[in-house]
């Protein structure tokens, strides 16, 4: 059998492979046409329950993501796919002096093993640390997979009227 790995070609042919060892999670370049399936992912209900996070409006949103994330040359930005299927993005970006990263998946994918997937893939590619990162305090699935691939708390953020559990990979530097 062969060893099969993550690739950011887009193709899936590069010198890594391109496959997970499971053979059906992957890590690719986002292509416009994912743009659409992103949005539907960010405005589902119980996405937004967890998060706590506003939904933008179409044009807003691909406005965002066409010139802040993808034109954001800082920017490490994958489309997450299962079985050739899009399944969510894994970003990574520069914010007041941190590099942070974030993840959505649409609802299908939860609960699978696919995040956890994912985010070690995309861990592979994201050579900064340490990296942060601040999902809702109330998303207790998010912060039990951040600490599973070695995220430690470091305290809190207020967003609005959410608390948000700050967590690190890497050891923060001493303030």
């Amino acid at each position: 059998m062969t060893d099969r790995r993550v690739t950011d070609e887009p193709d899936g042919y590069g010198e890594r492979g391109g496959y997970d060892a499971h053979g059906h999670v992957r890590l690719r370049e986002v292509a416009d046409d994912d743009l659409l399936l992103f949005l539907a992912y960010e405005h589902d209900p119980e996405a937004l329950r967890r998060s706590g996070f506003t939904p933008r409006p179409r044009e807003a949103f691909l406005t965002h993501w066409r010139q802040r994330v993808l034109g954001d040359p800082d920017s490490l930005v994958r489309t997450v796919t299962v079985g050739g299927e899009t399944a969510g993005n894994v970003v990574s970006w520069t914010q007041d002096g941190r590099r942070f990263v974030g993840y959505w998946l649409g609802r299908p994918y939860w609960g699978r093993g696919i995040g956890t997937r994912a985010l070690a893939l995309f861990l592979d590619l994201e050579s900064v640390r340490p990296l942060y990162a601040d999902p809702r305090s109330a998303n207790t699935a998010s912060v039990r997979l951040l600490e599973r691939h070695g995220f430690a708390r470091v305290g809190t953020d207020g967003h609005g009227e959410d608390e948000h559990v700050l967590l690190a990979l890497g050891r923060p530097p001493e303030s």
